[in-house]
């Protein structure tokens, strides 16, 4: 059957009736029925692809997952929005993915936190998302084999690094194989909805400061209190009806909140930038990052000299950051992301000659830039 709408010739100088919604209906049932036909088949490809890599265990592949959805945005002519897009295309691979394997992905817990958005946003819903009590539970879940993949926040666009994540990846056998960069939109929300019924606002305590300005402008009478997790403050919320929570609308709807006012972060463009930690080093994307941590001899000019060495090969640094060595009192060891992939021969060469220089060199990570799909 034609997927064209059959029309009528109209009359001359009379202008064509417009189709009824029961025409509109039915065009739209034949073309789910398409939809479900293409996806099945889609499906049963991935299938096929699962036995042939078998023996390989490469369930996700972060590179080729972000090429597909790259293509399909370039393609994208309309009405839908790359972020639906994106969105849609990333569920059709979580759908498929988890006929091979159902990938068990830890991140820092409760449920309905920016962490595990971030992990659904990357993964979609078709995995097996577990809550960790903390970083480093995130950390040792995929190291003993309970998680394949684990999603931790290493930086936040206005409050900066969190250092927790930097100090794990110190000593960590894992790699970085992706990132995720999260618009964080917050919301603050009670029972009732009306701001006068507020007199307590609790969130967590980066949530608090990513919107301090707003709150000393619209609720200046009110006590705020950082709690674990902004999940835990929308549960609190829901409990007294004199406490309001900043949490993601997602976490309110969870809890049954309603909204005093959304995006009340004082930057508009709020975004947290997560890492994905997994056992395996992933393949050239073309639009890479690497991450890497190195310590050089207390000297003046070494610092320099070993961040000449990208400036040399023509590789940029997109961030630099130090931390204390443990053992060694005021002695540094400096995080660093460059862009670029370890294996392009640009970057080998900076980090070979990096190794002869440092006195300890550690390459975290080659990973697809986060940017490069519908950022």
């Amino acid at each position: 059957m034609s997927s064209r709408i059959a029309r009528k010739p109209a009359a001359a100088g009379a202008a064509a009736e417009p189709p009824s919604i029961e025409t509109l209906r039915a065009r739209m049932d034949e073309i789910n029925l398409k939809i479900l036909r293409l996806v099945s088949l889609r499906a049963g490809i991935a299938m096929e692809i699962g036995r042939l890599k078998h023996h390989h265990g490469e369930v996700y592949q972060p590179v080729r997952e972000r090429a597909i959805i790259e293509k399909m945005l370039a393609e994208n002519q309309g009405p839908l929005a790359d972020e639906q897009v994106k969105r849609i295309y990333v569920e059709i691979i979580s759908a498929c993915r988890a006929l091979e394997h159902e990938p068990r992905v830890g991140f820092l817990g409760p449920e309905h936190t920016y962490s595990h958005e971030a992990a659904r946003m990357r993964f979609g819903s078709s995995v097996e998302l577990m809550p960790m009590e903390s970083f480093a539970g995130v950390f040792q879940a995929i190291e003993n084999g309970r998680a394949d993949f684990g999603v931790v926040p290493v930086e936040n666009s206005t409050e900066g690094s969190v250092t927790l994540t930097l100090d794990l990846l110190i000593d960590t056998t894992l790699v970085i194989i992706g990132e995720i960069l999260l618009p964080i939109r917050h919301s603050i929300m009670s029972l009732s909805g009306e701001a006068g019924d507020v007199s307590r606002i609790v969130s967590h305590q980066q949530s608090l400061a990513q919107c301090r300005g707003y709150l000393t402008a619209n609720f200046p009478h009110c006590v705020t209190e950082a709690v674990a997790s902004n999940a835990l403050a929308a549960k609190l919320a829901a409990e007294n009806p004199s406490i309001a929570a900043i949490a993601s609308s997602a976490a309110g709807e969870a809890y049954g909140l309603k909204p005093i006012a959304s995006n009340v972060q004082d930057v508009a463009a709020n975004t947290t930038r997560f890492l994905v930690m997994g056992t395996r080093p992933v393949e050239k994307s073309g639009k890479d990052k690497t991450t890497l941590l190195f310590a050089v001899a207390d000297r003046v000019g070494t610092l320099n000299q070993a961040l000449n060495l990208f400036a040399h090969n023509e590789i940029n640094i997109s961030k630099i950051e130090s931390r204390p060595l443990r053992a060694r009192p005021w002695e540094y060891l400096f995080f660093v992301d460059v862009m670029g992939h370890r294996d392009d021969s640009k970057l080998a060469r900076a980090l070979k000659a990096l190794e002869r220089k440092a006195l300890f060199l550690k390459v975290l990570g080659s990973y697809p830039e986060g940017r490069s799909a519908a950022a």
